[in-house]
């Protein structure tokens, strides 16, 4: 199973009513429960870990996760409320205010020796769940525990207008990336943590701790990764027609560990044995995870059906991707 840590939330996205006056509707989303959507929508077996609440939004979430098969487990229901963002679209780019005083999701708490690590390939961690630090102090907690146990995958998804203390939450995010053995961080992260893009630096620090797959995703400028001992990859952003880009780095993480997954490349010796080859591979199928998003409204993570056969075909070697006339001949239906 691949595990996705961290929060769990009701997006509003603005649209307009029928009589012209601006709206929001309610869409399931937050950081890492998409990630878990887009690796249960592939294939993989997904898990969340995160505080869910039981209340109306919260039954929202469970039936999502339900329905993009992620089991909730390891998940913690409780009464409290459920995490809230509306979402403006400014140049381009998702801006969130967030309503998360008391939620479930700030209040969730690692209890020791809960999660089976030997039935685990991977956690995945990160995001607005990291920004305050109790929280952040129970995720370390998993993380420390799971270390040499598991593949420990990060992204801090950065929120600027949540950060009160910048060096104590920089502190922080570096912290938790000496930890991990992927990182991936998108340009504007990397530019609010580190204030420019010498992104060399920042990969000689990693490598010289526990990170062996350190990624860049920088938008329409495509994606840089650098591994440990296969060295740099760069890959372009397939071209689609852009609706939004909310949840497209979930789905670019979700691809990219899904695909390794698939490889046998996620467990830490395998990911550290990976060639450059299986690596560009990789940050291509996981590209082409976010481009989809992308050309969609809201984060809606692809099913592997939906992804072009010869992407696949390209990538996997031991994945066949079903046509709808073929699933519609077998009566079978790809998730």
């Amino acid at each position: 199973m691949l595990l996705s840590c961290g929060d769990a939330l009701i997006d509003f996205l603005p649209v307009k009513s029928a009589d012209g006056r601006d709206a929001f509707i309610p869409v399931v989303g937050g950081s890492c429960l998409n990630v878990a959507i887009g690796i249960g929508r592939l294939g993989a077996p997904a898990g969340f870990v995160g505080g869910i609440s039981t209340d109306l939004f919260g039954a929202m979430i469970a039936d999502h996760a339900a329905v993009s098969h992620v089991e909730l487990r390891y998940a913690t229901r409780s009464a409290q409320q459920t995490k809230l963002a509306f979402v403006r679209t400014v140049d381009g780019e998702p801006n969130y205010t967030f309503y998360d005083e008391g939620t479930a999701s700030r209040n969730w708490s690692y209890r020791p020796g809960s999660l089976p690590f030997s039935e685990i390939e991977a956690i995945h961690f990160g995001s607005t769940t990291l920004v305050d630090g109790a929280v952040a102090a129970e995720t370390m907690r998993l993380v420390e525990e799971a270390r040499g146990s598991t593949t420990l995958s990060f992204d801090p998804n950065c929120r600027p207008r949540l950060v009160h203390d910048k060096p104590e939450y920089v502190a922080r995010m570096n912290q938790f990336a000496r930890l991990a053995s992927i990182v991936r961080l998108s340009d504007s992260d990397f530019a609010f943590l580190y204030g420019g893009d010498e992104y060399v630096k920042r990969v000689e620090a990693l490598f010289a701790a526990d990170t062996s797959l350190f990624i860049v995703t920088r938008g329409i400028r495509g994606a840089q990764a650098w591994h440990k001992w296969a060295g740099m990859v760069e890959v372009e952003t397939p071209q689609v027609e852009v609706v939004d880009t909310i949840g497209a780095g979930d789905s670019f993480q979700a691809g990219l560990l899904f695909a390794l997954h698939a490889m046998g490349r996620i467990a830490p010796r395998a990911l550290d044995e990976m060639t450059a080859e299986e690596l560009h591979r990789a940050v291509v199928f996981a590209a082409n995870c976010a481009a989809i998003t992308c050309a969609r409204r809201g984060a809606d993570p692809p099913r592997l059906s939906e992804i072009a056969a010869e992407t696949v075909a390209t990538t996997f070697s031991n994945i066949a991707v079903q046509t709808p006339i073929a699933r519609q001949a077998n009566g079978s239906q790809l998730s």
